[in-house]
C-alpha cells in the first residue's frame, strides 16, 4: 500500500535538497500557510491519487518542456487529469513545437528530478530562463497541490498564494493559457 503520512503544517525536520529547503524558507518569509504530507516515492499522476484524497484536492501536473534547440524552456502547470498535447500547447503559446526537456536539464535548471517538477523551482531560476505557463483551470482552482521539490513530499496551498504572492516574489510573471 502506498504510504501517505498524517498532514503537517510545518516544514520537514530535515531537508533532502537545497530546493526543498529554499521552498520552505520562502513560504515562511512570505507567510504562506500550507499543508503537507510525506509519502512513498510518487512519480506518476496515478501515484498521487492517495495524496489527493488525504489533502482533499487535486495535484497539478507540472511538465518541463523545451524547444528542439533547447534554447526556450517552459514549466507548464495543468490539472492532473488533463492529457498533454504538445501541438496544442505550442499553438496556444505561438511557439515552436516543444517536447519534454532532458532529465539532466531538469536537475541543473530546476533542482529536481523527474516526478518532482514544481513551481518552486522558480526560486532557483534567477535569470528567468524558464517561462512559467499556467493552465487557466489551475488558476481558477481554489487549491494548488504540488511537490515541494522531492518525490516524497507534497503540499496543498491556496492557488492565489502561488499566483499573486509567490510568483511575484520570484519575479516570474506566468503566461495563462486555455488548453
Amino acid at each position: 500500500m502506498f504510504y501517505v503520512s498524517e498532514i503537517y503544517n510545518t516544514a520537514p525536520r530535515e531537508y533532502k535538497t537545497p530546493l526543498q529547503q529554499q521552498t520552505y524558507q520562502t513560504l515562511e518569509k512570505l507567510n504562506i500557510p500550507f499543508e503537507r504530507v510525506e509519502t512513498d516515492e510518487a512519480i506518476t499522476m496515478e501515484d498521487c491519487i492517495l495524496i489527493n484524497k488525504k489533502l482533499d484536492m487535486e495535484m497539478v501536473k507540472t511538465l518541463f518542456l523545451c524547444n528542439r534547440q533547447q534554447t526556450a524552456f517552459y514549466l507548464f502547470i495543468t490539472t492532473g487529469s488533463k492529457p498533454f498535447r504538445s501541438k496544442d500547447f505550442s499553438n496556444t503559446l505561438g511557439v515552436s513545437r516543444v517536447s519534454f526537456a532532458p532529465a539532466e536539464l531538469m536537475e541543473t535548471m530546476l533542482g529536481t528530478k523527474i516526478g518532482a517538477a514544481t513551481v518552486f523551482s522558480a526560486i532557483l531560476d534567477k535569470q528567468n530562463a524558464v517561462q512559467i505557463v499556467l493552465d487557466k483551470d489551475v488558476v481558477d482552482s481554489t487549491w494548488y497541490g504540488c511537490s515541494d521539490g522531492i518525490t516524497t513530499s507534497y503540499m496543498k496551498i491556496k492557488t492565489e498564494y502561488i499566483t499573486d504572492t509567490f510568483l511575484q516574489y520570484v519575479k516570474h510573471i506566468p503566461a495563462i493559457i486555455e488548453v
